[in-house]
């Protein structure tokens, strides 16, 4: 007798050979992959923005390479040499010629803020807009370490010291032969999208570069001016006040304010014609820089609207710190380049379209 047995000879849904099952799959990977994108990203932010910096350094050594190339025809090696000497000879005379006077403004410029701090806020106190008297020394302290907790990955100075030198290794890496580290990223792009993409690389790089040389030039007039002006006002500590105005020109926006802060503070510990010609110092470095250097500098360069500066700022220092709002600027000029490359690359494609439409028609 024999029976009679239905098979079905399809796979079933737990199967891999099921077409349902691989689309399925495959759906799911691509979330899972996103997710653990993300996951990786936040884990591993602070040690990217240490890569990042250090392709930010690269290519302001590539760029004083290129510089070179145009007085000296020699092999880039050797330029790239010459300007690594160069850098590290302005380092350490700075550090050599002014060290000592630096350390001991420092020290002053610090006792100067804190007994600002404390005239301000008595001044307040008596005015009843604040709910009574504090230590005012040790607010101050507080506020001058919470950078230091905001980036405690960085806070000793042995961190710093360390991020600084994997930085300068990084940079120096990827300057002696951009075209390697290029090639390999161009290797995990499918062949199709390798020429899309080594254009958008790029036209990266030449707006970082542009970017970092109008920065370094703003950097090196601000400070000189600010120092020349406020020694020639008899403002104490002039020096330190217009090398940390020259380093903080480097973060358009909110370095001016701060840097503004601190030149008011220290004039005023002074005397009130020496608070007033700091205002006026700062009055006017601004509005030469604003209205005189930065649209000079802004032709040959990147030109970004102010408020899309700010708000990246801000949002950067406050996901990632200190060193997020250093880097604020040049991830949303390289954001600004792919995204225009992106735009003229569509509006090719709409134009070859449209022509093969022309031709069609006729």
């Amino acid at each position: 007798m024999s029976d009679n047995v239905h098979v079905i000879d399809d796979a079933s849904p737990n199967e891999v050979r099921d077409p349902a099952t691989r689309r399925e799959i495959r759906r799911a990977a691509v979330w899972l992959g996103m997710a653990s994108g993300i996951a990786l990203v936040v884990l591993l932010i602070q040690p990217l923005l240490i890569i990042l910096a250090g392709l930010v350094f690269a290519s302001m050594l590539d760029g004083g390479v290129r510089l070179l190339k145009r007085v000296l025809p020699i092999g880039r090696g050797w330029r790239l040499l010459i300007v690594v000497l160069l850098t590290i000879a302005f380092l350490l005379g700075t550090f050599y010629l002014t060290g000592v006077q630096v350390t001991e403004q420092v020290t002053q410029l610090r006792s100067t803020l804190e007994g600002q701090a404390v005239r301000v806020t008595t001044w307040l106190t008596q005015q009843g807009l604040m709910p009574g008297a504090s230590d005012i020394s040790g607010i101050a302290r507080q506020a001058m370490s919470s950078v230091g907790r905001l980036t405690s990955w960085v806070g000793t100075a042995l961190g710093a010291l360390t991020t600084l030198f994997m930085i300068m290794v990084i940079g120096l890496f990827v300057a002696i032969d951009p075209l390697v580290y290029e090639r390999g990223l161009q290797w995990l792009i499918p062949r199709e999208h390798r020429d899309e993409v080594a254009v958008t690389i790029r036209r990266m790089g030449e707006t970082l570069r542009r970017l970092l040389a109008g920065r370094l030039l703003g950097m090196v007039f601000e400070g000189a001016l600010t120092w020349l002006a406020l020694m020639l006002g008899g403002v104490p500590m002039a020096l330190i006040l217009g090398i940390l105005t020259g380093l903080l020109a480097f973060i358009p926006n909110i370095g001016a304010f701060i840097s503004g802060v601190l030149m008011i503070a220290v004039g005023f510990s002074a005397g009130v014609d020496t608070g007033v010609w700091a205002i006026l110092t700062y009055v006017i470095v601004q509005m030469f820089d604003g209205y005189v250097l930065l649209p000079l500098v802004a032709k040959k360069t990147v030109d970004m609207p102010p408020a899309l500066t700010l708000g990246t700022q801000i949002l950067a220092s406050a996901l990632l710190g200190i060193m997020g709002l250093a880097l604020a600027d040049p991830i949303t000029a390289m954001a600004k380049a792919a995204l225009e490359r992106r735009s003229e690359k569509t509006a090719q494609e709409e134009d070859e379209v449209a022509t093969t439409e022309s031709n069609s028609a006729r």
